[in-house]
């Protein structure tokens, strides 16, 4: 495929995902994701891949560790009361450094919830979810052509360090069509000596998350992994910002709620208010180091998600003046209103 195509969000993931090398899919239907595992089972067997249904979301986690453990590029996908099913497996996953790809359309909760798309999952993605102090690298796509990208790029992440990453969007933003460009491969090679691919002439190697020596191998484990997290954190913060260099008031977002507020950002900037936007593209690593820099200057921020305040959090241990960080948002499904946020913003002036 070349040019540009229409693709709705899911597919594009799936398609992006192949493009990058992933030859194994392990997944259980919810909605509002199962665009993905569709696309993954018409598209796998034509590229030589394999795609499994799992019996369950519990299973599919732990195939995916025995796929990762082979050396395989690998790669599940749920919704947010699924995903909670998978903590457990993406702990042991962190416990044994193997890479993968793991993907959370998220949709309205707690609970069941609906199958709107919400932002409810962002603690349990960016806090671990499991047990255990362990992080896994979190991409925040806001446009169907970045949920292709960043799942190459999230491939690729997670062979160079490995972990486990999540691409973290939402059900409007899966369901969604838009045109792209199809992502091309990147050419990065990955070697994997650890990886459990039979002797074959060399001392058999092990994958486990089980150390039962607390003084030695545990935490020496747990010292190796907080190492790797220091590097990932100084190396691969991501984020964008629009019209933040002269603002008086900052925006603070990311997936679809970013959209919406750029869309905000345009129409304040037509009245004359100057308004800018910071949109994480990971939300771990936090890029707190940019986000201070872009709100040294605001008068008041603006936090505005699709649940009622997590990713607040961050922003507030980030910025120098936590007290000017504000909030708004909407949950269980409902979105953000752009004359809201106006109403919210033009207030700050009064």
């Amino acid at each position: 495929m070349s040019g540009q195509i229409l693709m709705k969000g899911n597919e594009a993931l799936g398609e992006a995902a192949i493009i990058a090398g992933c030859r194994f899919y392990f997944g259980y239907p919810i909605t509002p994701q199962n665009e993905i595992p569709a696309y993954m089972s018409r598209r796998l067997p034509e590229e030589g891949g394999t795609f499994l249904q799992a019996e369950s979301e519990i299973a599919a986690i732990n195939m995916v560790f025995g796929a990762a453990a082979a050396g395989a590029r690998v790669m599940t996908s749920s919704s947010s009361p699924g995903m909670s099913l998978k903590q457990e497996g993406l702990t042991y996953i962190a416990g044994a450094e193997l890479p993968c790809v793991v993907v959370n359309i998220m949709r309205g909760g707690p609970g069941l919830g609906n199958i709107a798309g919400s932002q409810g999952d962002y603690f349990q993605s960016t806090r671990g979810g499991g047990n255990g102090d362990y992080r896994n690298i979190v991409l925040t796509p806001a446009t169907v052509q970045e949920m292709a990208d960043l799942t190459v790029l999230a491939f690729d992440l997670a062979d160079k360090y490995r972990i486990a990453v999540l691409v973290l969007g939402d059900g409007y933003l899966g369901q969604i069509s838009e045109a792209l460009t199809l992502p091309k491969p990147t050419g990065k090679v990955f070697e994997k000596p650890w990886a459990l691919t039979g002797a074959k002439g060399r001392k058999p190697n092990k994958i486990a998350s089980l150390r039962l020596v607390p003084e030695t191998s545990l935490e020496e484990l747990n010292l190796v992994l907080d190492e790797k997290y220091k590097e990932i954190s100084a190396s691969e913060c991501m984020h964008e910002s629009y019209l933040t260099d002269d603002a008086d008031f900052l925006l603070v977002a990311y997936g679809t709620s970013s959209r919406i507020c750029r869309e905000a950002v345009t129409e304040l900037r037509a009245e004359g208010i100057k308004v800018g936007l910071f949109r994480l593209i990971t939300a771990w690593p936090f890029p707190a180091a940019a986000l201070q820099k872009a709100a040294v200057n605001a008068k008041n921020i603006l936090t505005v998600e699709m649940s009622l305040g997590q990713m607040i959090e961050d922003v507030k241990l980030s910025v120098k003046d936590p007290e000017k960080v504000d909030f708004y948002g909407r949950s269980g499904g409902m979105l953000p209103e752009t004359d809201e946020i106006k109403r919210r913003i033009k207030a700050y002036g009064n």
